[in-house]
C-alpha cells in the first residue's frame, strides 16, 4: 500500500483519501490539482475500488493521459481499466454501446469540426440565393454549436450575434440548422456537440441505461470543474446520482471561459446541489514567490460571491517584489518590456522562461514590431503574428495600393473581397486596366466600376469613395482617416459577414491599434509599409526558428502554463479590464482573469501602466491606472519608470512636397 501522507501534503491528502459522499475540492493556483487528483484514483484502486467503476472526466485527452499515467506510476497496472477521457470520448462510449434509444447505433460516425464547416458550407450554396451575402459557413457553424450547448433555440443565438448591417433573416438560419441536422441522420453522424446533448439525453430519459450506469460507476472524478457548461454538469449529476460519490476538482477564481459556454453557477452551486457536501481547500501554492501571492490574494480579497481562498507560499524567501512600470506611453512600455528581457537574460535566464501576457491580441502589436526591431525572438501561442492575419493584410493591401498604383498584388487581394470577383477574374480586371490603378483618378475608379460583376458593385461603390479621398489624407499625413473611412464604409461590415460579431470587433480593434502604429511612424505611411515589408520577409522567419523565444500569449491561451518571468502590458482601464467587458456588465470575469494572468509567474512579475495611449488620428488621450492594480497595496509592489522614447520626428510635406 502506498503511504499517501508521505506524498502529499494535509490537505491534498484530505482530499485524496475522503471517504464517500460528495466532495468540493477548490484548487487554488499553483497548488497541486492533477497531482491530488492522481493520487484521489490512485488511493480508491489500492483501496478496493475496481478501476473500471471509476470515471475521470477531464477537457484534454493530453490532461486524461497524463494523469492515467501518473496513477500508473503509482498503482501500476490495476488503474488501467478506470474510464478515463474527455466528456465527450466519454459520451461517444456510452453512445456506442447504450445508445439505441435515443437514435445512435453503435456505428455512427463523428464529423470533426472540418466536417461541420463543409457540410453547412454545402448546405448554405444549395438553400441561400447569393451565399456571399449571407454569414460565413464558419459562422454559421458556430451558431449551430452554440446553441446546442447552451440548449436554445438557434433563432436566438442567431440573432444575439448577426449585427443590424448583415441583415440576414434568422429563420433562414434556423433553416440551415435543420437542413444539418438532416444531413447528419443521412449520414448516421454526430459532430462534438451532439456528443454531449446525445449523451445527456440518454442518462436523462432511458430509465434503464441511467440505472445501470449510476449503480456501476462508484466514483465520479472531474477535473476543471469551473470550466463545464450546463449539459457536461447536467451529465455529471446524473451519473453520480446513485452512490453520491462525486469529486469536483477546480477553482472558481480560475473561471475565465463563460464566453464560450462556462458556467461559473456549476461550481458555486455545487454545495446547494450535493447538500452535506465535503468542501477541502488547497491553498499552499508551490509555483510562485511570497510577493507574487500577496498581490494575486490583494486582487482577489473583497471578491464577493466567490468561496474565500488565500493562496500560501510555500517557497523559501521572500523574492522580490513584483514591479508596477509606469510608461509614458505604448512607444515607451514597449521599451520597458524590451529593457525588462533584456535584464532577465543578462541575470542569466533564457528568452523562453519570458512571457509577455495581454488581455487582448490587439495589445501585442506595439510590443512585435519592438521585438522584431530589436531582434529578439518571440513565439506567438495566442495566434499568429500581427502581420501574417488575414484582416490585417486586406487593410495593408489597402493602404500599398494607395501609395503604389502598380502593385498588382495588393489590388488583387483588395478585389476579391467584393462577391463575385475570384482570383482569375481579378486577374483579368487588372489587365483591362493596363497593370496601374490610380485611386485618385475619376477614370481608373469608374473605368474598374464597369468592369466589376453586377453582384460585387454594391461593395466597390464604398471603396471607391475612400479612394477618391485617400491620397488627399496621405498629403495631409492623416492615415487614421483612410483607415476609418475604409473600415466604416467597408470593411466593418465585410467582417461582420466573415465572422460573428465579436470576433469582428476583436479584429477591427487590431486595425485601429495598427492605425495608432502607423500614426507614430517617424517615416510616415511609405516607410511603415517598407518596415513591415521587411520585417514579415526576415524577423518572422528568424522569430519562427529555435526553441529559444520570448513567449507571446493572451491571458486565456495561457491558462494552466507558468514562466520564470511573466509581462502584462497595458494594466489600464479600458484595456485590463476590457472596456467592452465593463460595458456588458462582465467585470467579475475581467477579475479573474488578472489574477490568472498574475499567478501564471514563478520568480518575477511586472506590470506595465502607460499614461497615454495614441489614437489613429495621431492624438492621445489618458488612460487611467487598472482598477485591479488600484486594489494591490503600495507596500506590495516595487514601482519603476520604462525609458521615456521623444515623439519621432516625422518629415513635413507641403502640397504633396517635402518641406
Amino acid at each position: 500500500m502506498t503511504d499517501f501522507s508521505r506524498l502529499l501534503n494535509p490537505e491534498q491528502f484530505q482530499a485524496a483519501t475522503a471517504g464517500d459522499g460528495p466532495i468540493l475540492c477548490l484548487a487554488a493556483a499553483g497548488t497541486g490539482k492533477t497531482r491530488t487528483l492522481v493520487h484521489r484514483v490512485a488511493y480508491l484502486v489500492e483501496n478496493g475500488v475496481p478501476a473500471e467503476r471509476i470515471i475521470l472526466l477531464t477537457f484534454t485527452n493530453r490532461a486524461a493521459r497524463e494523469m492515467l499515467g501518473r496513477a500508473q506510476a503509482i498503482s501500476g497496472a490495476a488503474v488501467d481499466t478506470i474510464w478515463s477521457g474527455t466528456f465527450h470520448s466519454i459520451c461517444a462510449r456510452l453512445l456506442r454501446r447504450y445508445g439505441a434509444g435515443v437514435g445512435c447505433g453503435p456505428g455512427f460516425r463523428i464529423i470533426d469540426e472540418d466536417d461541420q464547416r463543409q457540410i453547412v458550407g454545402q448546405l448554405i450554396k444549395e438553400s441561400v440565393a447569393d451565399p456571399k451575402d449571407f454569414p460565413k459557413k464558419e459562422v454559421v457553424a458556430k451558431m449551430i454549436s452554440e446553441a446546442a450547448n447552451e440548449e436554445k433555440d438557434v433563432r436566438l443565438v442567431a440573432s444575439r450575434w448577426l449585427s443590424k448591417t448583415a441583415g440576414v433573416d434568422v429563420d433562414a438560419i434556423a433553416g440551415i440548422a435543420a437542413k444539418y441536422a438532416a444531413r447528419k441522420a443521412e449520414l448516421n453522424s454526430l459532430d462534438f456537440d451532439d456528443l454531449l446533448v446525445k449523451g445527456l439525453e440518454l442518462v436523462s430519459t432511458q430509465e434503464g441505461v441511467r440505472e445501470l450506469l449510476q449503480e456501476h460507476f462508484l466514483h465520479v472524478l472531474v477535473d476543471e470543474y469551473q470550466d463545464t457548461n450546463t449539459l457536461q454538469a447536467r451529465f455529471t449529476d446524473i451519473l453520480a446520482g446513485g452512490h453520491r460519490n462525486i469529486m469536483a476538482v477546480g477553482d472558481d477564481f480560475q473561471c475565465i471561459y463563460t464566453w464560450r459556454g462556462a458556467r461559473i453557477e456549476n461550481i458555486l452551486e455545487f454545495p446547494n446541489r450535493w447538500p452535506g457536501c465535503c468542501i477541502i481547500k488547497l491553498e499552499r501554492n508551490y509555483r510562485s514567490v511570497p510577493g507574487i501571492l500577496d498581490a494575486a490574494n490583494a486582487v482577489m480579497s473583497d471578491f464577493s460571491e466567490t468561496f474565500e481562498k488565500r493562496l500560501r507560499p510555500i517557497r523559501e524567501g521572500a523574492g522580490i517584489l513584483p514591479l508596477l512600470y509606469s510608461a509614458y506611453d505604448g512607444r515607451s512600455q514597449a521599451a520597458g518590456i524590451l529593457e525588462a528581457v533584456e535584464e532577465a537574460r543578462s541575470s542569466g535566464r533564457r528568452y523562453r522562461d519570458v512571457a509577455v501576457l495581454y488581455r487582448s491580441h490587439y495589445q501585442s502589436i506595439e510590443i512585435q514590431i519592438a521585438l522584431s526591431k530589436a531582434r529578439i525572438p518571440f513565439r506567438i501561442t495566442s495566434g499568429i503574428g500581427v502581420f501574417e492575419q488575414l484582416h490585417v493584410k486586406d487593410v495593408m493591401a489597402y493602404l500599398r495600393l494607395v501609395v503604389d498604383p502598380a502593385d498588382e498584388l495588393s489590388f488583387l487581394r483588395l478585389v476579391r473581397l467584393f462577391p463575385g470577383v475570384g482570383e482569375r477574374g481579378a486577374r483579368s480586371l487588372w489587365k483591362n486596366l493596363g497593370g496601374r490603378f490610380e485611386c485618385d483618378s475619376a477614370a481608373d475608379r469608374e473605368r474598374l466600376g464597369s468592369l466589376l460583376p453586377a453582384k460585387a458593385i454594391a461593395s466597390y461603390l464604398p471603396v471607391s469613395k475612400c479612394f477618391a479621398v485617400a491620397r488627399e489624407h496621405l498629403a495631409e499625413e492623416n492615415v487614421g482617416e483612410i483607415i476609418e473611412d475604409f473600415c466604416d464604409l467597408f470593411y466593418e461590415d465585410h467582417l461582420k459577414r466573415e465572422f460573428d460579431e465579436a470576433e469582428a470587433e476583436e479584429r477591427l480593434e487590431d486595425v485601429m491599434e495598427l492605425s495608432a502604429q502607423i500614426a507614430a511612424s517617424p517615416n510616415g505611411l511609405k516607410g511603415f509599409l517598407d518596415d513591415v515589408a521587411l520585417m514579415t520577409n526576415l524577423d518572422a522567419r528568424e522569430n519562427c526558428s529555435g526553441a529559444d523565444a520570448v513567449t507571446l500569449s493572451t491571458v486565456h491561451q495561457a491558462k494552466g502554463m507558468e514562466w520564470p518571468v511573466v509581462l502584462v502590458p497595458w494594466c489600464c482601464e479600458g484595456m485590463f479590464p476590457s472596456g467592452k467587458a465593463v460595458d456588458d456588465g462582465r467585470i467579475d470575469e475581467e477579475r479573474r482573469l488578472f489574477y490568472v494572468a498574475l499567478t501564471r509567474a514563478k520568480d518575477e512579475l511586472s506590470l506595465f501602466v502607460p499614461q497615454m495611449r495614441k489614437m489613429h488620428d495621431g492624438g492621445m488621450y489618458p488612460v487611467p491606472v487598472s482598477q485591479f492594480v488600484r486594489d494591490i497595496p503600495a507596500e506590495l509592489l516595487e514601482k519603476r519608470r520604462a525609458p521615456y522614447v521623444p515623439e519621432p520626428v516625422r518629415p513635413q510635406y507641403r502640397q504633396g512636397r517635402r518641406w
